[in-house]
C-alpha cells in the first residue's frame, strides 16, 4: 500500500528542484504545494497547515552556509511548533545535520537525492510524528484515567420510584448509540452516575471516560484544557499537551455543568462540535476528534435560552436525547434502599458494628426535603455512622437545620454557629417552644424517644 504524506509544502528557490519534487511526490501526497520565496512562509503557514515541509538549507542570499535554512526553521516552528520539517542541501555534512536536528528539524537529506531514500525519510518522519502524538494522547489519557479511578463512584441504587424506572429505560435505549445526551437535574441527583452508566453500556466502554467540570475551568485556560496546546504557546506551556477532546477520542467525554459556560466559550465549543476537529492553542493544524458527548447541568437551561444566556444552536447540538433526574424528595420510596446501601459502605469503612436503621429514624429521613439530594443523604449517613454509639441508627443520630417536614421549612431558623452540639441545643429548644414545653410532643417532633430527649435536656442543662 502506497504511503500517503497528506499535505506537503516544498520551499526551494530552484525551479528545477521544485518541478522534480512535485512530479515525484504527487503520487504519494494528497496535496503538493511549492514556493520559491522563503519569505512567503509566514503568510503561507498562517493560512495553511502541512503534514511535511521540505525546506532548502541554502537560498540565493547565502548559497553555502545553511544559515538561511536555520533562520527559516526558527520561523516555521515559531508559527507551528509541531511542524515536521525535513531539510535539503547540496552542501550538507554531519555537523550541519546535527545542527539542523538540534534546531528542530525532523530529518535531513542531501542533494542530489535518491528518490527511494527521500520517500523513506518522509515516511519515517510522518510515522515518528504520529507516534509522538499518540504517546502524548495516551500520557494525557493515563493521567486523567488515574485521577478518575481515584474518584470512587458506586452503581445506581434505588429504582423503585417510577421516575427512576423511566431514567433506567432511557439509559438502556440510548447507551449503545453514539447520540449526544443532555442530563438535567439538581445538585446531588447523580448526573455523573448516569453519564458513567451510559459509557459502561456503550460500544466505547473499553475506551477512556473523561470528565470535565466546566464550572471549574478558568475562562483563560478553557481552550488549552479542552483543545490542548503546543510547547511555548503561552507562559507555562512547557510541553505539547493533548486537550480533553483529543484524550477522549474513541471514548466518552462528559462535560459537567455546561450551563456555566459564557457565550464566547459556548461559541468555541459549538464550532468544535460542528466541525468535529480541534486546533491546539499555538498551532494551526486541525486534529480530528471522535468522541461520544454527554453533557449535564443543574441550571434551567431552557429558561437561559429564552434569556439569551445560552445558545439555542448549542442546546440542539448537545441534547439529541435528554434525561431528567428527579430530586430525592420526589422518590421517597427509594430512600430506604439508599440508606441501607450507604450504611453498608460506611459501617465497613469505619469498622462499626451497625446492623440497620430504626423505623422511626427512617420515617424521619423520609419526611425531610433533601435540598442536597442523594449526595446529602450519603454524607448524613456517613456522619451518623461515625458519631453513633448504637448498633442501629437512631432518630437522634440525624440532625437537620430546619423542621423535619420538607413542606414546612422554617426560613427564619438560622445558626450563629455550626458546632453540632450548639445546633442540637438550639433545635431542642425550638421544638420545646413549639410544643409549649410538652416533652412527649417535642420528642415526637424531633424523632426521639422521651428517654433520649430527657438525656439531651440533662446534657444541655435545659
Amino acid at each position: 500500500m502506497t504511503q500517503s504524506f497528506g499535505k506537503v509544502l516544498i520551499v526551494d528557490d530552484d525551479a528545477d528542484v521544485l518541478q522534480a519534487l512535485r512530479l515525484l511526490l504527487k503520487k504519494h501526497a494528497n496535496v503538493v504545494d511549492v514556493e520559491k520565496r522563503p519569505e512567503m512562509l509566514p503568510t503561507i503557514l498562517r493560512n495553511e497547515s502541512y503534514d511535511i515541509i521540505l525546506l532548502d538549507m541554502n537560498f540565493t542570499q547565502d548559497v553555502t552556509s545553511g544559515r538561511e535554512g536555520f533562520y527559516w526553521i526558527d520561523k516555521i516552528l515559531s508559527i507551528d511548533p509541531s511542524a515536521v520539517v525535513i531539510l535539503i542541501t547540496a552542501y550538507g555534512d554531519v555537523s550541519t545535520a546535527v545542527q539542523a536536528i538540534k534546531a528542530g528539524a525532523t530529518d535531513f537529506v542531501l542533494k542530489p537525492w535518491q528518490n527511494e531514500r527521500l520517500l523513506a525519510t518522509m515516511a519515517s518522519a510522518v510515522k515518528l510524528r504520529m507516534t509522538e502524538e499518540e504517546a502524548s494522547r495516551l500520557r494525557s489519557g493515563q493521567m486523567l484515567l488515574s485521577a478518575d479511578m481515584d474518584n470512587k463512584f458506586q452503581d445506581f441504587v434505588g429504582g423503585r420510584a417510577a421516575s427512576m424506572q423511566r431514567v433506567f429505560e432511557t439509559i438502556n435505549k440510548v447507551a449503545r448509540t453514539d447520540a449526544n445526551v443532555l442530563i438535567l437535574g439538581e445538585n446531588g441527583t447523580g448526573k455523573e452516575l448516569v453519564a458513567r452508566e451510559l459509557h459502561r453500556q456503550s460500544a466505547r466502554s473499553g475506551e477512556v471516560f473523561v470528565t470535565v467540570d466546566m464550572g471549574a475551568i478558568v475562562e483563560s485556560l478553557f481552550e488549552s484544557e479542552l483543545f490542548g496546546h503546543v510547547k511555548g504557546s503561552f507562559t507555562g506551556a512547557n510541553d505539547h499537551r493533548a486537550g480533553r477532546f483529543e484524550v477522549a477520542t474513541r471514548g466518552t467525554l462528559f462535560l459537567d455543568e455546561i450551563g456555566n459556560l459564557s457565550l464566547p466559550l459556548q461559541a468555541k465549543l459549538l464550532t468544535v462540535l460542528q466541525q468535529r476537529e480541534v486546533i491546539r492553542v499555538g498551532a494551526n493544524k486541525a486534529r480530528p476528534i471522535d468522541v461520544r458527548l454527554i453533557c449535564a447541568t443543574n441550571m434551567p437551561i431552557y429558561d437561559m435560552v429564552g434569556e439569551h444566556s445560552f445558545r439555542q444552536d448549542l442546546l440542539y447540538r448537545v441534547n439529541t436525547v435528554e434525561i431528567k433526574l428527579p430530586p430525592l424528595r420526589e422518590r421517597v420510596e427509594d430512600i430506604e434502599e439508599l440508606v441501607k446501601h450507604f450504611l453498608g459502605i460506611y459501617a465497613e469503612k469505619y469498622q462499626k458494628n451497625i446492623h440497620g436503621i430504626r423505623p422511626a429514624a427512617l420515617r424521619k429521613l423520609e419526611k425531610y426535603a433533601w435540598p442536597g439530594n442523594v449526595r446529602e443523604l450519603q454524607h448524613m449517613i456517613e456522619r451518623a455512622i461515625i458519631m453513633t454509639d448504637s448498633n442501629m441508627l437512631q432518630p437522634e443520630d440525624f440532625l437537620f437545620a430546619a423542621s423535619m417536614n420538607g413542606d414546612q421549612q422554617d426560613s427564619g431558623f438560622t445558626f450563629d454557629s455550626y458546632n453540632l452540639e450548639e445546633v442540637e441545643r438550639l433545635v431542642i429548644r425550638r421544638a420545646l417552644a413549639k410544643e409549649d414545653g410538652n416533652i412527649s410532643r417535642a420528642a415526637e417532633e424531633l424523632g426521639l424517644t422521651r428517654a433520649s430527649l430527657y438525656r439531651r435536656l440533662e446534657k444541655y442543662g435545659l
